[in-house]
């Protein structure tokens, strides 16, 4: 096979990134794209395997990347995505280098924390394009020998021939150009010293571009005073090496600890409506939807998945394939709760069991809905709770389109935000700004203390005149009985 040679990194006159492609990395990233995005990579940036990448001084952070690159061959502009793979020349390995030090400085274009020369090492070998079949290819790379990523392309968000067939709606991609296709779960952090390598190839191992070599080297010559310097904090640690943890951080407080939500499972809807209308939350329950578990009581933090009336062009760009409804789905995570804003809508299915399953599988703790529920029986079968207007067999395409995640809906009459705690009971649905939770249910535990005093004494035949509520004389006798002093 051909080798990635000077000549390969002269005729490339311009290098395109992709951000989010590999659902492995949208898990990671906790975020999954609708569309492909990019980035520009200067081409001054390519270097061959075997070349030192620098990690410049004053840098903590040297992410490493490990992608399948593309080259084209042949000038595409406003191809088709059937006629896109016949203009790519061949694929190779290729590491996506960059320092998140600069990155609070780039505003998006990632030119400064990605463009350094060294940053876009490509190669060693050319596999010929018409020689693979472009979902059925391999990407692993090696830090310092240990393999951390290894993945295929069977499953990307976004493939190869859309890519090429996408971005050449805008702009001409020309010969040599290269397509930089994203990177796998596992990507990190290099330090001087270190040792990454590449590999692209077939499943089968039958062709393969060799192992892309890049050692890493310290910089010494600081940045200027008249440019960004670089800075970083945890958040650009995080990102860097895929998770707290990898990044040796502490574990972050969660929004919803194990003992606030243990609070309040304790407290009945009815008393934490009481409480929030003491607060002047008048509007904060999701009314008019029954339960497929209403002996069941969940705690959660909302997500958020919005669908708008059907119009049959817009069906056809949103509603197939991996479409918001799916992504909502395939990202909640373990004890949130998924909340559907379907306009009130019966007249079809907002999910089915399929895709109820899916979620439960991820550890929701319920779906809330105010549109319709398909195949309810298998629905109501499971153990998570679904909350829904009615049972309807109509596909969700009849009425609706899944438009979008994780912003603020509406939701049987309420407003749901990304974050509020939801809490539902046999008693209805209650949405809980997180900013007043932990006051809120302390109050409710003193409210239920109370009014079990009151209910106790009712039962041994008091009248409720000064007792319900309280007047001093009988909250002296409250605070005898064990009550809090107030």
């Amino acid at each position: 096979m051909e080798q990635v040679n000077g000549d390969t990194l002269a005729a490339a006159r311009k290098v395109v990134a992709v951000h989010i492609n590999y659902p492995s990395r949208a898990a990671q990233r906790g975020r999954t794209p609708a569309q492909p995005s990019y980035f520009l990579k200067p081409s001054s940036s390519l270097a061959l395997s075997g070349s030192p990448v620098e990690r410049p001084a004053g840098c903590e952070l040297l992410g490493y990347e490990g992608e399948i690159a593309l080259v084209i061959g042949k000038a595409a502009r406003r191809v088709s995505m059937e006629d896109a793979w016949n203009h790519v020349a061949a694929v190779t390995a290729s590491n996506d280098l960059g320092v998140y030090d600069l990155r609070w400085a780039d505003k998006g274009s990632n030119l400064r924390s990605k463009g350094g020369d060294g940053f876009t090492p490509v190669g060693p070998a050319l596999i010929p394009a018409d020689a693979v079949d472009p979902s059925q290819l391999r990407i692993r790379t090696w830090h310092n020998g240990d393999l951390v990523q290894d993945d295929t392309t069977e499953d990307l968000l976004f493939p190869f021939a859309r890519l090429v067939a996408d971005l050449s709606q805008l702009l001409t991609l020309e010969e040599g150009d290269i397509i930089l296709t994203g990177t796998p779960a596992g990507a990190s952090v290099a330090k001087p010293g270190d040792v990454l390598e590449v590999e692209v190839g077939t499943l089968d191992g039958a062709l393969t571009s060799g192992r892309l070599v890049t050692t890493v080297e310290q910089g010494t010559t600081a940045f200027a005073e008249f440019g960004a310097q670089p800075k970083v904090d945890d958040l650009q640690r995080e990102e860097a090496y895929g998770s707290r943890e990898a990044a040796g951080l502490p574990a972050p407080k969660p929004a919803l600890s194990a003992e606030l939500k243990a609070k309040l499972e304790s407290v009945a809807t009815a008393t934490l409506s009481s409480q929030m209308r003491k607060r002047g939350l008048n509007n904060v329950s999701i009314d008019g939807l029954q339960a497929t578990r209403p002996d069941r009581r969940v705690v959660g933090l909302a997500r958020t998945l919005r669908y708008v009336p059907n119009r049959e062009d817009l069906f056809k760009t949103h509603g197939g394939g991996f479409n918001a409804q799916k992504r909502a789905i395939d990202s909640v995570n373990e004890g949130e709760i998924l909340v559907m804003e379907a306009r009130g809508e019966k007249g079809t299915g907002t999910v089915g069991d399929i895709l109820a399953l899916r979620a439960q599988v991820r550890g929701a703790a319920a779906i809330v809905t105010d549109g319709g529920v398909r195949d309810y029986t298998a629905v109501a079968g499971l153990e998570m709770p679904t909350y829904f207007a009615n049972p309807h067999p109509a596909v969700l395409g009849r009425r609706h389109i899944p438009w979008d995640t994780d912003i603020t809906i509406a939701c049987g009459g309420a407003t749901v935000q990304p974050g509020d705690i939801i809490v539902a009971d046999s008693d209805g649905i209650l949405v809980i700004p997180p900013a007043i939770a932990e006051e809120l249910v302390e109050d409710c535990i003193q409210q239920e203390k109370e009014e079990t005093f009151i209910f106790e004494m009712v039962k041994q035949g008091n009248s409720v005149d000064g007792l319900y509520p309280m007047n001093a004389e009988w909250r002296a006798k409250y605070r005898e009985w064990g009550g809090n002093n107030d």
